[in-house]
């Protein structure tokens, strides 16, 4: 038993649970909370942004790009609300947010206290998969271990935490040797691992369909690849659990180009957004096997067989009943390299001069290095011109597309990753949402690179306006500061490349400099001369 407040409570447990990394900005209610994390700065380190969304985002890098619980701590109110775009962009990583609330006599009362909302906790639990309240320090171990059990199992998600600011200061006797509460093991139906071979047995021309639920379960995704001779497909969140460079890793574009002749589709840890919704306009001309942990996924887009488990024991069931009674087709290797190969070369000549710049990076950064794509020309054509070879190394914002998360979220990637080149895709546009983040990363020496391509516009919009509204734009162009002088106002050091082989010399030279801090790197670009990359992307049914 140990006399202590609430703070240092939660900060214990979050500790215990290997938290070593937290982000925020202090405030009224959260005092007590970050007067704590000073006492326990030897075992966790605190990044303060400029706003609490860079909080919030570079939280959401941290835990994307490790698998790692990450956490913020903000104040209520305005403070948590400025984090709900990057809190619903992390649907699919470990991110806890602490909030604090007002003092607990005035909770409900509606007497309209500093940072007062009216229902802050509901609220939070349509954003994420659990919230709750702690009331008093003695409760606290106990509900952070269950928010813990929450974030590390089953769907991972984020989840939520307020305190009052009266229970945070609370001293209280607190039995700080609760246990760790485990999350249950989901394990597959042996009947629906049956029913799912023998698919597999008919199947002559099966695809694997993988997202981030299936980060796991790469090894195992590898081998039932190569034994029963599909590709992988991916679209974001599993770009890289099996490489760009095997004959068996497909980006999107490539996994359209042999989706007709699929006659098995095997989604693992995805909501299959591209063959279900996109590359035949909702109308499925296969079967079906699902693997994922949620069983609503289950509900969502019904397969021939659901099979709600942990990827990585649901496929490793899936291959160990096909040790049986199966014989390995022969080689499609050569077929998959071929495909491949004419893909990439349609995709290079018709997306310019994005690929261009893409095939820089690639050139240039290591294989391990991550990047980080923002919602812009260069950064939608990452999900299918930048190579991928490993997992998590492609961080995106999902489904959400949310302009602005990128640079934001790279700072939280970089962190994380101290000792890996991490390279953030920016347009002018989305730089802008969280340029004071640059006063973050000079302070911490967080060296990220960061490209911003400056068109002058918000690209994709400007394009669609011209196109389906008789050539009109408006509110598409923009007029935008020096970003070098910008840069190097913050304390950052920064280029200008005009053309491709000045990007190759200044990327090189940044990941030099970036051993000492953030980089930057403007690239112009002529407003409007950027192929679409929705061709390769989103091929039918782009919302027209």
């Amino acid at each position: 038993m140990q006399n202590i407040t609430c703070s240092d409570a939660i900060i214990q447990t979050l500790i215990k649970n290997g938290v070593d990394t937290i982000f925020g900005i202090p405030g009224a209610q959260t005092y007590t909370f970050f007067d704590a994390l000073h006492k326990h700065q030897d075992k966790i380190k605190t990044y303060v942004s400029r706003h609490e969304q860079g909080s919030a985002y570079a939280a959401y890098g941290y835990a994307k790009s490790t698998g790692k619980v990450a956490a913020y701590c903000v104040v209520p109110g305005p403070g948590v609300l400025n984090t709900t775009a990057a809190l619903c962009t992390a649907h699919n990583a470990p991110v806890l947010c602490i909030t604090g609330q007002v003092p607990s006599e005035f909770l409900g009362v509606g007497h309209g206290m500093l940072h007062e909302l009216p229902d802050q906790l509901n609220t939070l639990r349509t954003l994420t998969k659990w919230a709750a309240r702690i009331n008093h320090t003695a409760e606290a171990p106990a509900i952070v271990e269950e928010a813990f059990k929450n974030l590390t199992s089953g769907r991972i998600q984020p989840v939520a935490l307020e305190v009052p600011m009266d229970v945070l200061g609370h001293k209280a006797m607190v039995d700080m040797n609760f246990p760790h509460i485990p999350g249950a093991i989901i394990e597959p139906r042996a009947d629906k691992i049956s029913q799912a071979a023998d698919m597999i047995r008919k199947a002559k021309n099966p695809m694997i369909y993988v997202g981030s639920g299936a980060i796991e379960a790469k090894d195992e995704i590898a081998r039932l690849a190569k034994l029963i001779q599909a590709p992988v497909a991916a679209f974001r969140g599993g770009r890289g659990i099996v490489g760009d460079d095997t004959p068996y890793g497909f980006n999107c574009a490539q996994g359209y180009k042999y989706y007709p002749k699929v006659d098995l589709m095997i989604g693992i840890g995805t909501r299959l957004e591209l063959p279900a919704f996109r590359w035949q306009e909702g109308n499925a001309n296969h079967n079906m096997i699902r693997i994922d942990i949620d069983p609503i996924q289950s509900v969502r887009l019904r397969g021939d067989v659901g099979i709600v488990s942990d990827s990585k024991l649901g496929v490793s069931a899936l291959l160990k009943d096909l040790a049986t009674n199966y014989e390995t087709p022969l080689s499609k290797e050569q077929e998959f390299t071929d495909l491949k190969a004419d893909v990439w070369a349609q995709i290079n000549k018709k997306i310019q001069p994005q690929m261009t710049y893409l095939g820089i990076m690639r050139d240039v950064l290591p294989r391990d290095a991550f990047v980080v794509e923002e919602i812009s020309q260069v950064g939608f054509a990452s999900y299918y011109g930048f190579p991928v070879y490993e997992p998590r190394k492609l961080v995106t914002c999902g489904y959400q597309g949310n302009l602005g998360h990128g640079f934001q979220t790279g700072i939280g990637v970089k962190i994380a990753n101290p000792d890996t080149p991490v390279v953030s895709i920016a347009g002018d546009g989305g730089f802008m949402f969280g340029v004071q983040e640059l006063a973050t990363a000079v302070q911490y020496k967080v060296g990220l690179i960061t490209l911003i391509f400056n068109n002058n516009a918000y690209g994709n919009v400007r394009r669609d306006q011209i196109n389906f509204f008789e050539g009109r734009a408006f509110g598409s162009e923009l007029q935008n500061p020096d970003f070098v002088k910008l840069a190097e106002s913050f304390g950052a050091k920064a280029y200008r490349a005009n053309s491709p082989a000045e990007l190759k010399t200044y990327l090189q030279q940044a990941l030099i400099d970036s051993e000492d801090g953030p980089v930057i790197i403007e690239i112009p670009c002529e407003r409007g001369s950027e192929a679409s990359p929705f061709e390769f992307l989103l091929p039918t049914n782009y919302g027209r």
